[in-house]
């Protein structure tokens, strides 16, 4: 039950799921679309066609975060879900309102995966607003870390200043991957 817990924001941020959970809180299925979803057989294009704008933005980003992820966490995902389809009804809606419960930012960091979600709420300083050409080797490096080695970025993006977190992130960039370790360790210890 403790697997299924800890990774059931990552499998209710990439899966595709019931409208309800397909779509924002905020903005729940138009009346046609819930129609449309409701007809075993529908077109889905009609489907897709009656969801709103800013739904079809955040299937589409779902989508996106689901292919980045490496197969391994893709896996993990998947044996995860078959867990929590197992359980028994009110489970699962507890589990899915504990999940929504969560602010909005930290929901969309287990878009990440379950080893950086898990992490996210402590690098999300560091990582929440990254420059465009920052974000593809960022990610890649962070899924080379270890959890030690995230847990130490987590406390340097924790007691970096606002105005000194470009420069960190610069500096964990230009480290070569045999060096992060010891880059990662002196500069916890320093700060």
């Amino acid at each position: 039950m403790r697997r299924i817990e800890r990774l059931l924001p990552v499998m209710l941020a990439l899966l595709p799921a019931t409208p309800s959970l397909a779509t924002p809180a905020a903005a729940p299925l138009p009346p046609a679309a819930q129609a449309v979803s409701a007809q075993p057989g529908s077109d889905p294009q009609s489907h897709w066609a009656a969801l709103a704008p800013a739904q079809q933005r955040e299937l589409r980003a779902r989508y996106a975060a689901w292919r980045a992820l490496p197969e391994s966490e893709r896996q993990r995902i998947r044996r995860a879900a078959s867990d929590m389809a197992a359980l028994p009804a009110g489970e699962r809606e507890a589990l899915r309102d504990r999940f929504l419960a969560l602010d909005r930012l930290h929901r969309d960091g287990w878009r990440l995966g379950p080893q950086l979600g898990a992490q996210y709420p402590k690098l999300q300083p560091l990582l929440g607003y990254l420059p465009e050409h920052q974000r593809e080797p960022m990610l890649a490096l962070l899924r080379q870390l270890d959890a030690a080695q995230l847990a130490q970025l987590g406390v340097l993006s924790q007691r970096t200043p606002p105005q000194e977190r470009d420069a960190l992130r610069e500096q964990l960039l230009a480290v070569p991957a045999a060096g992060r370790g010891d880059w990662l360790r002196r500069k916890t210890e320093s700060r």
